[in-house]
C-alpha cells in the first residue's frame, strides 16, 4: 500500500478528533428526533439524572422515551455500525481490495441461517440472537477450513474468497428453504422482516449487552494490529522479511473482523452496505493507512448508521427496515465514487 499522503497525516488527528466530536453531537440530536421530538436540554437533563443516579423531573413518558426506548437503539446503532465499518476496513486492507465488505466469508449469512431456523422453530428472541451468532461463527470457520484444505500457496487468498462465495451461497439456499417451509401467516413475515434489518425491538439486556463483549474482543486487536495490515499490504513475502508473520495476523483480522460481524448482525438484523462504503469514504478522509484509517471507519461507520435509523424511525409514519435505507443511500454513493474514478485506495 502507497504510504499516506503528509496532508493527509497531518490532517489525521484532527479529522478523528472531529468524528468524536461528530458522533457525539448525532448521538445527542438522535435522542431528540424520533415520533415524538424532544428538546437537546430535555434529553440532556434525563441522561444526566439517570447517569448520576438522581430523580428525574422530567415528564414520565418523555422520561421513558429518552432512557428505554431511544437510548438502546442509539447505543446499539453505535456498536453495529461501527463494528460493520471496522470489519469492512480491516477486510479491505487484508485482502488488497476495495470491494472487499464485511461478508466476504459468510458471517453474515450464517448469521441470517441462525435466525431464520430460530423464527421457524419458535425460539425466544435471545435465543435467536444467540442462534444468528454461533452459525455466523460457524459459517466462517467453514470458510476457512475449506479454504485452508484446498488451497495452496500464492492462490491461498483467492481460495478462501471462492469458499466464502460458495458458503455465502449455500447459507442463502437454506435461508429461502426455511422461508417455503415457514407459517406464510406467522413464521414468514417475521424472517422477512428480521433479515432486512432494524433495531426497533433492541433492548439493552437482550440485545446490547450480548454483543459487547464480542465486539470489544474483535475490535481491540484489529486496533492493536492495524500497523501490521500496512505491512501485509506489500504481500506476505515482504511482510515476513519485516519480521511480521503473515498468517498469524490474518488469523487475528479474521477472527476479529468476523467476532464483530456476527455480532452486530445477530443484534440488527442484514444491514448491508455500511462495511463496503464507509472504509472508501474514511480512506478520502485520512488516507489508507490502517493507523487512521481503522478508527476513522468505525468512528464514520457508527455516525451513518446513527443517521440512517434516525431517518427510518422518523421519515414516515411506519419504520422504514435498515437494510432497505442504507442499500438506497450506500448503493448510489458507490456508484458515485466508482463514476468519478476517486483513488481513495491509492
Amino acid at each position: 500500500m502507497i504510504p499516506a499522503k503528509p496532508g493527509r497525516r497531518a490532517r489525521a488527528v484532527p479529522v478523528v478528533a472531529g468524528l468524536i466530536v461528530l458522533l457525539l453531537a448525532t448521538a445527542v440530536l438522535s435522542f431528540a428526533v424520533g415520533v415524538t421530538a424532544l428538546s437537546p436540554e430535555l434529553v440532556l437533563h434525563v441522561l444526566y439524572a439517570h447517569v448520576t443516579g438522581q430523580p428525574s423531573q422530567v415528564y414520565g413518558p418523555d422520561d421513558t422515551t429518552v432512557w428505554l426506548i431511544r437510548m438502546p437503539r442509539i447505543v446499539a446503532a453505535v456498536l453495529v455500525g461501527g463494528a460493520l465499518a471496522a470489519a469492512g476496513a480491516a477486510y479491505q486492507t487484508l485482502f488488497r481490495n476495495p470491494m472487499v465488505s464485511p461478508d466476504l466469508l459468510g458471517a453474515s449469512g450464517g448469521a441470517g441461517l441462525g435466525a431464520a431456523i430460530g423464527i421457524l422453530l419458535s425460539w425466544t428472541g435471545p435465543a435467536v440472537q444467540l442462534s444468528a451468532f454461533v452459525l455466523g461463527l460457524v459459517a466462517v470457520l467453514v470458510t476457512y477450513a475449506v479454504g485452508t484444505v484446498v488451497g495452496r500457496g500464492s492462490e491461498s487468498t483467492l481460495t478462501l474468497v471462492l469458499s466464502g462465495i460458495v458458503v455465502s451461497s449455500l447459507c442463502s439456499a437454506l435461508i429461502s428453504l426455511t422461508k417455503y417451509v415457514a407459517d406464510p401467516d406467522n413464521k414468514l413475515p417475521q424472517i422477512t422482516f428480521w433479515l432486512l434489518g432494524g433495531l426497533d425491538t433492541v433492548s439493552i439486556r437482550q440485545n446490547v449487552l450480548p454483543i459487547i463483549i464480542p465486539i470489544l474482543v474483535g475490535l481491540v486487536p484489529l486496533m492493536v494490529l492495524r500497523w501490521r495490515l500496512n505491512v501485509l499490504s506489500f504481500g506476505d513475502e515482504e511482510a515476513a522479511s519485516m519480521g511480521v508473520r503473515p498468517h498469524v495476523v490474518k488469523g487475528f483480522v479474521i477472527v476479529g473482523a468476523t467476532l464483530m460481524t456476527a455480532a452486530a448482525v445477530s443484534a440488527a438484523g442484514m444491514v448491508g452496505w455500511v462495511g463496503l462504503v464507509i472504509p472508501h469514504v474514511a480512506r478520502m478522509l485520512v488516507g489508507p493507512d490502517a493507523r487512521r484509517a481503522l478508527p476513522a471507519s468505525a468512528l464514520l461507520g457508527a455516525i451513518f448508521l446513527l443517521v440512517v435509523d434516525d431517518i427510518a424511525r422518523s421519515a414516515l409514519s411506519v419504520e422504514v427496515p435498515l437494510g432497505i435505507l442504507t442499500a438506497l443511500v450506500g448503493a448510489p454513493f458507490f456508484l458515485l465514487l466508482l463514476a468519478r474514478g476517486r483513488r481513495s485506495w491509492t
